[in-house]
This record gives structure tokens, sequence and C-alpha cells, in this order.
């Protein structure tokens, strides 16, 4: 990148000329058009199902750290996850999914309720249409993996305390047993 270098090797910084800033145009159009994107690799990163963070088997303990790596997660339509920086990109591991819900809070009754989970990141969650709540089951167990949605195709596993909290605002409604949140209703399991 010539007109950052050499402003930056000249001790020009300020200086840049209207060369400079179309050099800088150009190269932010290519990106945009998918010309020169960052590399891509495999980082050895994993998120286990708890929603720990671990780098090369190594627990990383410092959660604002994780918090910022959170920031530049990305899922693509192959469920695939990736940290993507404007100059980097790199697959990484997820067991589950990347959150975790370790608290929920209801306001209201009925369906003027409104339910607001709390990740293990602490991002708050306001379940909506962007942010639903659903469940899937265990083809052999049967057994219940109720998640949120936080953003982008990221997802939140309810954890089991939660989702017992999360029965407990349940309602019935046409043999489906459900929560309400901001006027719409949302599934989790069958009325036996």
């Amino acid at each position: 990148m010539r007109y950052s270098t050499q402003a930056w090797n000249d001790g020009n910084l300020g200086k840049m000329n209207e060369n400079d800033l179309t050099s800088i145009d150009q190269i932010a159009t290519a990106r945009a058009a998918g010309v020169g994107a960052p590399g891509t690799s495999d980082f050895d990163i994993r998120i286990a199902r708890d929603g720990a963070w671990f780098y090369r088997g190594t627990p990383i303990n410092r959660k604002p750290l994780v918090k910022l790596f959170s920031t530049v997660l990305r899922c693509d339509g192959d469920g695939v996850f990736w940290l993507q920086t404007p100059v980097e990109r790199g697959r990484i591991i997820v067991e589950d999914a990347p959150f975790t819900a370790v608290e929920v809070n209801a306001v209201g009754a009925g369906k003027d309720q409104v339910v607001t989970f709390r990740t293990n990141l602490d991002v708050m969650v306001t379940v909506d249409g962007d942010h639903p709540i659903f469940v899937t089951f265990d083809s052999k167990t049967d057994e219940p993996s109720p998640y949120v949605t936080v953003r982008d195709n990221l997802n939140a596993l309810i954890l089991r305390a939660v989702f017992y909290e999360l029965v407990e605002l349940a309602e019935e409604c046409d043999g489906v047993l459900g929560v309400w949140s901001q006027g719409a209703f949302y599934r989790l399991g069958s009325v036996e």
C-alpha cells in the first residue's frame, strides 16, 4: 500500500493527496466487491457447548477478549463459523451454539409479555420476530434443545435451568406449550 507506507515513512501522514485518497477508495470498492478479500485460514479456536471459548485447547478466561472476538463472529449459509475482520478471516469450531442464554426475564403477561434473555457475554436479547425462540429435538432421545437467535444467524443455547424458568412462563394455546413475547407466540413443545 504505497500511500500509507510512503506517507508514514516520510512523516507526512497528515499530508495525503487526492491520488492517495483515490487509492484508498479503489481498495475499499474492490474489497466490497470481494476482490482482494481477506485471506482465509483455520483458527485453532473452539466454542464449547457451555459457551466457553478455547484457543489451542486452553480456555480463554479473559471475558473482555471473548466479547471482542464475538463482535467479529459470523456464520455463513453452510453453518460454518468464522471470525472475520477487514484483513483476516478464519474458521472456528462451534460445538453447538456460540452463545448461551444464562438468564431470562419477563415483563407483563399474556400477549403483552416481553421476554428478554442475557447471554453469557452479557448481550441482552429481547424475543421478537428477529430474535425468535425455537426448539429442536434430538431424534433418538426426543430431548429438547432450546435456542434464541442473538443476531445474524447466531444463536444462544438456552441453558437447562433457564429453560425451566421459561417453561414456568409458558401458556397452552391449541395444544401447544409456548411463551408470548411482543405479541407473538413461541412454541416450546406439545402439551401431553
